[in-house]
């Protein structure tokens, strides 16, 4: 049992790695956009269209990845790879449909999402979403075969490619074009810049898609028509919970064109919201790197432990993670204007939306910690219904307030939408699965954390070095506090640690 759970921590860092990474350089290329791009109306485009990316390929994908998992497990299952081609099979032919059909009617489908002439950004993104859709269920063979190092090695060559075009095209060419453009016209144009950013990731999904052929090839395959219903009745509950999911995060990025459409700058108002929307992303990676590593761990000592002592160990993750959480945010936002040194002035104004964000992915953590209970009593549709419920409240929110208030109205729907997601899931996994969480101790930090990012910013400091040193001491108070309550240190040990 030990040398079980011993790999399956090892994997989950293996596979956490690949996902985090991603995510970090995707952090770090705002910043290379935004700066490189001529105004903030082209970042909102790019965010307009890759917000609906994320839509389209949880639909594209139909939660095949987890039915190939299901039932290439099951115990009556005697050929684990008829599973796998005919997920394969279906997965090809409807990505390849999606493909045509987006080809066929690409003039009046680029001019309903509102880019007549963005045609060729359109199709690329299509190209993308279908390929990684496809190669989802290759990357799921490589988990069932056990091979962690495989799939991280082709992860982080395709985020590899990905840096690497993207400097190219951003950095290298505009500097050759300014001294000598002859040598890069024949390909490269400094007034289309928004579409080399879906060049890079075409390449990188289509390099990743030949790395796979050794998955893809040398198998026989064969197409199970009563297994491929049976695979598609147990995914479309996923999918269902996937899209409302996904939505959540994304209904503002793809519905603010229309919604905001009678404000005078609305695509620059989206990519200012999308760049600033990115700044949060580190409390999103930090809830990324948790989930990775909590799923298994809930489940393993479901299995060792007696139910009291699991419940025990599942209040004191709750409470550590909030600690580190209400620690990120802390960091983040005493030290938000550094940020504001690698971003144009034109982006500043959205800074503001950081801390509401930042406050709603301490509550999605929460809820995806609260989740523990309905999946170990199999009551799973209730995610489903928790995730449909915080839909409504963000659609609602949005709809509603961001004609009038802009992004602004974006940013407080998340935070309301993962807050009722949080509490109704606390409510009523208490009343199925109780657990004595420490709220009193969850709230001391909460009110410390408030009080302390209250002080930060309404205390009138004029001098920037002494207010950095303000907030610095605040953060450290904060740690102390949490290493004398919590983390079992005492002050003696904190002077130790100090005075080394």
């Amino acid at each position: 049992m030990a040398g079980g759970i011993k790999r399956l921590a090892k994997e989950t860092a293996v596979y956490g790695l690949s996902s985090i990474l991603g995510r970090f350089l995707n952090w770090c290329f705002v910043f290379l956009y935004i700066n490189v791009l001529k105004s903030t109306s082209e970042y909102g485009i790019v965010t307009n269209l890759y917000a609906f990316m994320a839509l389209l390929l949880i639909i594209l994908t139909y939660g095949l990845e987890t039915g190939f998992f299901r039932f290439a497990n099951d115990k009556n299952c005697k050929d684990p790879m008829t599973v796998y081609t005919t997920g394969l099979i279906s997965l090809a032919t409807t990505s390849t449909l999606f493909f045509v059909l987006v080809a066929i009617f690409l003039k009046p489908l680029s001019s309903a999402l509102g880019y007549p002439d963005g045609e060729a950004c359109v199709m690329m993104l299509s190209i993308i979403i279908a390929i990684d859709a496809f190669t989802s269920l290759p990357f799921a063979f490589l988990r069932y075969k056990q091979k962690a190092l495989r799939f991280a090695a082709l992860k982080l060559l395709s985020i590899a490619i990905n840096i690497a075009l993207n400097l190219f095209f951003f950095l290298v060419c505009p500097a050759i074009y300014k001294n000598n453009p002859d040598a890069v016209s024949w390909f490269f144009n400094p007034d289309r810049l928004v579409e080399y950013i879906f060049i890079s990731n075409l390449i990188s999904s289509a390099v990743t898609l030949v790395m796979l052929l050794p998955e893809l090839t040398g198998i026989k395959y064969r197409f199970d028509l009563s297994l491929w219903k049976r695979m598609l009745r147990y995914s479309f509950p996923l999918l269902i919970l996937g899209v409302a999911g996904i939505m959540n995060q994304t209904f503002d990025k793809m519905f603010y064109p229309t919604l905001a459409s009678g404000r005078p700058d609305f695509m620059g108002e989206l990519g200012v919201y999308g760049a600033a929307y990115k700044v949060a992303i580190v409390m999103v990676m930090f809830t990324q790197a948790f989930r990775f590593a909590y799923e298994p761990f809930i489940f393993a000592k479901n299995r060792e432990e007696s139910l009291d002592k699991s419940k025990e160990t599942y209040a004191s993750a709750m409470k550590y993670f909030i600690i580190f959480s209400l620690f990120i945010f802390l960091a983040v936002m005493f030290y938000i204007d550094i940020v504001k040194l690698v971003m144009p002035a034109e982006y500043f104004k959205g800074v503001k939306i950081v801390p509401v964000v930042m406050a709603g992915e301490i509550f999605f953590g929460v809820f995806y910690n609260l989740s523990l209970w309905y999946k170990l009593t199999d009551r799973t549709q209730w995610g489903a219904w928790f995730s449909l419920g915080g839909f409504v409240i963000t659609a609602a929110i949005n709809i509603d307030f961001v004609p009038q208030y802009g992004y602004m109205a974006c940013a407080w729907g998340a935070f309301f939408c993962y807050l009722a997601m949080m509490l109704s899931s606390y409510f009523i996994g208490q009343h199925y699965f109780p657990i004595k969480y420490d709220l009193k101790g969850i709230a001391a930090y909460s009110a410390i954390a408030v009080a302390a990012y209250a002080a930060a910013v309404y205390v009138p400091i004029e001098n920037e070095v002494a207010s950095y040193a303000f907030r610095t001491l605040l953060l450290v108070l904060f740690v102390l506090y949490a290493f004398k309550r919590d983390m079992h240190v005492s002050m003696a040990d904190i002077r130790k640690i100090l005075h080394r």
